[in-house]
């Protein structure tokens, strides 16, 4: 198969995998009339898989797809281009990172999840303040949920490194060995 064609069909499995991440655990917030959700560790996990654009593609697709299926349209905008910086700037990272060993996994992990986790509580808040209206006292309402969905996207994201790094093919794929 084409690589193009390859990585394209990839980007199309992960944006699923990213909406069904997001889908499974969905706890709305009713002072932002959002919600939190697991799927940023899948969000993540694309950029290491596929690189920064395609895996920024395949994770705001799929997490723009979650919003639409929840009925939190009003989001999706906002949501297509928060989960794919969040996942360039993973994708960049994992690509200067040597995580080869446990240590630069979790390291790859942390300095990802530090990075693009504050892109998403970031992002959120001022798009809740200021397209939404919520003004900034009512969009910090959802910044204690985004910080506590950053930080489990990220203990998710280390545990799905190592799983990836357990899998032979993959490890191989994503030059893990």
């Amino acid at each position: 198969m084409n690589g193009n064609i390859r990585k394209f069909v990839n980007a199309a499995m992960l944006a699923a995998l990213t909406c069904v991440a997001v889908l499974i655990i969905e706890i709305p917030i009713p002072a932002t009339n959002g919600y939190i959700n697991a799927g940023d560790g899948i969000v993540l996990l694309c950029a290491a898989l596929l690189g920064s654009v395609y895996g920024g593609f395949a994770a705001g697709v799929g997490a723009s797809l979650a919003d639409v299926f929840l009925g939190y349209v009003r989001y999706v905008p906002a949501t297509f281009i928060i989960k794919f910086i969040m996942a360039f700037i993973a994708g960049m990272i994992f690509k200067k990172t040597d995580p080869k060993k446990s240590a630069g996994i979790i390291l790859c992990a942390l300095v990802s999840g530090l990075a693009s986790e504050t892109v998403m509580i970031a992002g959120y808040f001022v798009y809740e303040a200021l397209a939404l209206g919520y003004g900034f006292a009512g969009a910090l309402a959802g910044v204690p949920g985004n910080i506590f969905q950053g930080i489990g996207g990220t203990v998710i994201y280390a545990i799905l490194l190592f799983a990836v790094k357990k899998n032979k093919f993959l490890s191989e794929k994503m030059n893990l060995k």
